[in-house]
């Protein structure tokens, strides 16, 4: 059975991206969140094996949305998607637990290759 994702961004493009992206894959994306808010909402419910985090949305960002999902589900396995990342941005990430990082424009590689290791499949 394949990996459930969970997509957090509020660009429609990047939905747009990893659907396509992650079409034949063993990845099924579970739900698409446009913010912070609507994932943490969403995220007990759906329960998904690996979410996709933008850090650079209204409302709460990225690291706060992510800090909330740990503390609340410390197994989550988030990986962090920006175009704007900077060395002390990136140790913040990892300091809450965030299993890895990679950068927009997104590449289907980079992308499965994030997917999996954030998995434990590396």
């Amino acid at each position: 059975m394949g990996k459930r994702v969970m997509i957090v961004d509020d660009s429609r493009v990047v939905e747009l991206q990893m659907k396509k992206m992650l079409q034949d894959t063993d990845y099924e994306i579970a739900a698409y969140c446009h913010d912070g808010e609507m994932a943490l909402a969403q995220y007990g419910e759906i329960m998904p094996d690996l979410v996709t985090m933008d850090i650079i949305m209204p409302g709460m960002d990225g690291l706060e949305t992510s800090r909330a999902i740990l503390k609340k589900y410390p197994d989550a396995r988030i990986i962090m998607v920006s175009s704007l990342a900077y060395d002390d941005t990136i140790d913040e990430a990892n300091s809450i637990g965030i299993k890895t990082f990679i950068y927009k424009p997104l590449d289907k590689g980079q992308l499965l290759l994030a997917l999996e290791t954030a998995s434990g499949e590396d």
